[in-house]
């Protein structure tokens, strides 16, 4: 008889349970949640609980001591990120916005990870560029504009350690990826990025099914 395919749709319910069953329970990050979602709309840019906490646990396995973010928004991610760091660990976090990293800022200092973080704000890719090409970091998280990706990828495997990990949010796009009549800007981008990734010789890539998607990318 053949496999049976080995993944399940999740409802609300079994999410909820799912949710309920990994330690993504944390009063900070509740409170930046609840924050955020004043935005309004713009706060779904926010990772989701569960995806804090695979970061935080993905980050701490691999002994990460120098990571970069592109994209941080109102600081969820980086939050997770830099309180798994050691001590001396280091996050680059790269943004365009004072506003919303402003809230990140206040988080960062009550989460007493401040002095872990350092942020950028301008466009990423110049942030990127400006690097050192000798620089070697241990991970890289990219939650940014869907259109800059492969420029964000490049420049971040570039600066790589070899095994290292680079991290990409929202590469299923709210399952927008298989619609063949969505072609607007982001989704095209989305596309071709998982395309070009899936292809790519320099990585050893998978992608999971965590919140929005998630492609893994080891440098080989």
């Amino acid at each position: 008889m053949p496999q049976r395919p080995k993944f399940i749709a999740l409802t609300d319910d079994l999410y909820d349970y799912m949710r309920g069953h990994g330690h993504n329970r944390d009063p900070l990050l509740e409170e930046l949640a609840e924050e955020t979602a004043k935005l309004g709309r713009i706060s779904a840019m926010q990772i989701s609980t569960e995806e804090g906490t695979f970061l935080s646990v993905i980050v701490r396995a691999m002994g990460v001591r120098s990571a970069v973010e592109v994209g941080t928004f109102t600081g969820y991610s980086s939050v997770c990120i830099a309180r798994a760091l050691p001590p001396d660990g280091r996050l680059l976090c790269c943004d365009v916005s004072e506003e919303w990293t402003a809230i990140a800022r206040k988080y960062w200092e009550r989460a007493s990870v401040a002095n872990k973080i350092t942020l950028k704000i301008g466009p990423a890719l110049e942030t990127l560029r400006a690097i050192p090409p000798d620089t070697r970091f241990d991970l890289a998280f990219i939650d940014a504009n869907k259109s800059g990706y492969r420029g964000y990828y490049e420049e971040c495997l570039k600066r790589l350690r070899t095994d290292g990990l680079i991290l990409i949010d929202n590469v299923l796009w709210a399952g927008k990826v298989l619609d063949a009549s969505d072609s607007s800007e982001d989704t095209v981008a989305i596309r071709e990025f998982n395309d070009f990734v899936a292809a790519d010789k320099r990585v050893e890539a998978v992608m999971i099914p965590v919140a929005d998607g998630i492609t893994m990318a080891r440098k080989k």
